[in-house]
């Protein structure tokens, strides 16, 4: 069974991950950076906490945020089970003293690493221009699953990823029919789904979820991106595909940005 979900635009920018930095070339002129969340965690729904205050409450698994401005600066960051009183207790998961710089550019994702333990993982967006007649496209790995490959029409074009990577694609603008398949094999996992990928566009998808919870892949289209001033038209969607063994993504390289890490989220799990 399928269910298709739909995400507004979305531009993400935070480090979420226990002393990870985005060391990045300033790109605004100001002190505020875009930060975008993605809950990978299924059946849990949480609060985040952002340096004790809550940031968001009641965040629902499979749901993506719209952009969030936050002053550039240090964050304490933590997940509490949505049904905890004023944050108490122990948290789900946590990152202390979180660099987030002016002009930042990513999306944090809550999700289950391949063993179903939850972390956090920040991704760096890339919102360089796509070349004229194109589409760029990243895949990433958040699901409790193993290796994957991605095909396009039949054809694997993107091979073995394993979570949490990402693989980005610059491909010719069209509609492209894809499914994810068990790596080095043709059992299905997810798909095949039709997926617009107009021209000067930037598309992320995400799969999470796990065995037991089925499997679903999320879509976050990131604005700016086209080659032209016209900017590109928001706007995207998820599929989800229970009982399937899933995953898919791979690795972005972003011009002008590195990702450096230096400590570790602390992950705990709610003791009811």
């Amino acid at each position: 069974m399928s269910t298709l979900r739909t995400f507004g635009s979305a531009a993400g920018a935070a480090a979420l991950a226990g002393g990870l930095v985005f060391v990045a070339t300033p790109a605004a002129a100001n002190d505020t950076a875009t930060v975008s969340v993605l809950h990978g965690v299924p059946d849990l729904p949480v609060d985040v906490y952002a340096n004790g205050e809550r940031l968001i409450d009641d965040f629902q698994p499979g749901t993506l945020t719209d952009p969030l401005t936050l002053p550039a600066g240090s964050y304490d960051l933590a997940l509490f089970p949505a049904d905890a009183p004023d944050g108490s207790g122990e948290p789900l998961l946590e990152a202390a003293g979180v660099t987030v710089p002016a002009g930042a550019n990513a999306t944090v994702v809550a999700h289950l690493q391949e063993d179903g333990n939850p972390t956090l993982t920040p991704f760096v967006n890339d919102t360089s221009a796509v070349p004229a007649g194109q589409a760029r496209v990243t895949v990433r790995h958040t699901a409790a699953a193993p290796a994957v490959d991605v095909r396009a029409g039949g054809t694997p074009v993107i091979e073995g990823l394993t979570n949490p990577n990402e693989q980005t694609l610059t491909v010719p603008a069209s509609t492209v029919s894809a499914d994810v398949v068990l790596a080095g094999t043709d059992t299905v996992a997810i798909g095949p789904a039709d997926l617009d990928l107009a021209e000067g566009s930037s598309t992320i998808v995400y799969a999470w979820g796990s065995g037991e919870a089925g499997y679903e892949l999320a879509v976050q289209t990131i604005s700016g991106t086209h080659s032209a001033p016209t900017g590109v038209p928001g706007g995207s969607a998820g599929l989800a595909d229970e009982g399937s063994a899933l995953p898919a993504v791979a690795a972005l390289s972003v011009a002008g940005l590195a990702l450096a890490g230096a400590g570790a989220v602390r992950l705990s799990r709610s003791r009811g």
